[in-house]
């Protein structure tokens, strides 16, 4: 019986209950009464509770009632008495009335309970204090009725509010802990019932549990140190009336429903573990196909430009960033999904392994694209800074090519044609490294799709694709443009090689001529000693004038060429210049000094041959008056001649 407030105050205050035995084994009940008004609804409700204390063994036996009424009416004695017959009447076998030592009217009270013995149905006697010990051990009575058992009231209170207190709390635990097994036996028999994850035991088990152990430590220790004869209140009641075998029962029952308790707690723990994972799976996995996928869907440009490509770039690493902070999340599920794994039931086995794959094949693949994402723009961003640096070449070449050549002499025009081909050869390597960035491009956006309903879509690239063909094309028609202009000009500037060659060798017609001319005047001197030298150096000297004729002819036809190539280049600003009149002035002055030299030696031979037919004349016969006149004049003649200079001054 559960012990209310009023009882609490009624036994702390009077020592209603009494402990000890009579001589049938019997309970002893001690109702102490005052000089005060006793209120027998408290009293009556007291003895209820008590009563229900005892074990029905211990009831059989019957009770014993002291009624101490020495401080007390007769009255008032009267009324507990025959209360005794409304609340215990079976149980009660003997009710002794301690009388005060101003006895009430012995006729009265002897008539009244004489009276009323059949009616009430146990025995009431009148006694005085130092008599008890007639009908009770005096080990069985406290000093105030002159016997020996020692008991403390406040003690027995005390223990029996915490049997109490551990009795109720464990009943409603117990109470709580099966409505929850059972309700969690209930919810693994019918899979589509949801659980009550929130039915929670109201008080804390480890707490009751504690308590009961100290509890039923504490009456183990207080019957074995009585049992030795201690100096701690106690009596033989003690297993009866604090119910320690209950104790123990209540401990047993607690502790196997705690353990399940506890499984069931493991149980729930593990489900909203897994139902986290599983809420935390999907939400991983509907954003990245969800508002993941439609990022990556949206974003498929490659830019126009390097510009261009670089904000793209920087959009999707913003992207990447959102996506890091999801696979940092999947990361970490699938750490807890593996630790779930190797230390799981088998029936969660087969989810958290669906989970995993689930998880693993949405981020791989979301990966996957990112990564195919950024090697495009990675790629396109390659290709428009080729593309760039391609035009820039083309710019500079064309630059080259539209400036007018000016160039001094034959090796600059060598060089500038040099510097032009190295320009060119750039060119054409910097374009194979477009058309080669260009196909990777291509070939990576072909081979790029987009997850959308479960299934892999090829994204649409003929925009990306038709603008890389485009830079390409428009790079290989500026390219041709410029290998046009590059023939052109190197037409051109082997065209002014050969001017300045032709000029060149002109001018060393010039210097050949003027050599021919310088010998012919100051080796070329000798007439010979006889006609048939004469003869030799007359044939010598024709062959030295077909050298100078050869020689003055090769640079009329270089300056003639010169002329042809200034018409060519549209050059009106270079002709001749002063090289073809140096040449006919000195081919002038060579052909008078090679006429005069024929003359001379002609009229040598003409001297020779008059002079030797004289002189055969005169060994032989007597020659002719004639003959030696004609030597005489052609010698002459030939001394005057020889006194004229080769050439005058003039030329």
């Amino acid at each position: 019986m559960i012990l209310g407030r009023p009882y609490l105050e009624y036994l702390v205050l009077p020592d209603l209950l009494q402990r000890g035995k009579d001589r049938r084994s019997g309970l002893i009940l001690t109702i102490p009464l005052c000089t005060e008004q006793t209120s027998m609804e408290e009293l009556s409700s007291t003895l209820d509770y008590l009563l229900g204390i005892p074990s029905d063994k211990c009831k059989a036996r019957g009770f014993t009632v002291i009624v101490d009424g020495r401080k007390s009416q007769w009255n008032i004695v009267k009324t507990v008495v025959l209360m005794l017959q409304n609340v215990i009447p079976a149980e009660v076998s003997l009710v002794c009335v301690v009388k005060p030592d101003e006895f009430w009217d012995k006729k009265v009270t002897h008539f009244c309970f004489w009276k009323e013995k059949d009616r009430l149905g146990f025995e009431v006697i009148l006694v005085s204090a130092n008599k008890l010990t007639r009908y009770i051990e005096p080990c069985q009575l406290t000093d105030e009725f002159g016997g020996s058992l020692v008991y403390d009231h406040m003690d027995w209170v005390n223990k029996r509010l915490v049997f109490e207190k551990f009795t109720k709390e464990s009943t409603s635990l117990l109470d709580e802990l099966v409505v929850i097994n059972e309700s969690e036996k209930s919810n693994q028999l019918d899979k589509e019932r949801p659980p009550d994850c929130n039915f929670l035991p109201s008080l804390d088990p480890e707490t009751v549990l504690q308590t009961g152990h100290e509890l039923l430590s504490e009456l183990q220790q207080r019957r074995f140190n009585g049992s030795e004869g201690g100096g701690v209140a106690w009596s033989p009641m003690d297993d009866e009336l604090l119910a320690q075998p209950q104790v123990m029962k209540l401990l047993d029952s607690l502790r196997e429903q705690y353990t399940k308790y506890q499984e069931v707690c493991r149980q729930r723990s593990k489900r909203s573990q897994l139902e986290e994972i599983q809420t935390k799976v999907m939400q991983v996995v509907n954003w990245l196909e969800g508002p993941g996928t439609e990022q990556l869907r949206t974003q498929w440009g490659i830019g126009d430009s390097i510009r261009a490509s670089q904000a793209l770039q920087q959009k999707h690493e913003e992207m990447e960033s959102q996506h890091s902070e999801w696979f940092a999340v999947y990361v970490e599920l699938n750490q807890q999904i593996a630790a779930l794994l190797s230390a799981g039931d088998e029936e969660d086995l087969v989810e958290l392994k669906g989970l995993q794959q689930q998880l693993s094949d949405v981020c791989y693949r979301q990966a996957s694209q990112l990564e195919s994402r950024q090697n495009v723009l990675q790629s396109a961003h390659e290709f428009h800074g080729t593309a760039q640096d391609l035009s820039q070449q083309l710019d500079g070449l064309l630059g080259m090519l539209c400036a007018d050549v000016a160039p001094t002499d034959g090796a600059a025009i060598q060089q500038t044609l040099k510097h032009l081909e190295e320009k060119l050869k750039s060119v054409e390597g910097s374009l194979a490294g477009l058309r080669e960035k260009g196909q990777v491009v291509m070939d990576q956006m072909s081979n790029q799709t987009t997850w959308s309903y479960g299934k892999d879509v090829p994204i649409e690239n003929k925009e990306n694709i038709d603008h890389i063909q485009g830079v390409m094309e428009d790079m290989q028609l500026r390219k041709q443009r410029c290998e046009d202009m590059v023939d052109v000009r190197r037409l051109k500037m082997l065209q002014m090689v050969q001017l300045f060659k032709c000029e060149e060798d002109a001018s060393q017609a010039v210097e050949w001529l003027g050599e021919l001319l310088d010998a012919l005047l100051k080796t070329h001197i000798r007439l010979g000693d006889d006609a048939q030298e004469t003869k030799v150096l007359l044939e010598k000297h024709k062959k030295f004038v077909d050298v100078a004729q050869s020689t003055y002819d090769y640079g009329r036809q270089l300056l003639q060429a010169t002329v042809v190539l200034c018409q060519s280049l549209r050059c009106t600003t270079r002709s001749s210049g002063d090289t073809l009149p140096r040449l006919n002035r000195v081919w002038k002055q060579f052909t008078v000094t090679s006429e005069e030299r024929v003359h001379r030696l002609e009229m040598a031979c003409s001297f020779h041959t008059a002079a030797e037919k004289v002189g055969g004349e005169w060994t032989i016969v007597t020659f002719e008056q004639e003959t030696y006149e004609e030597v005489e004049t052609v010698g002459k003649a030939l001394l005057d001649r020889l006194t004229v200079p080769v050439i005058f001054p003039d030329g």
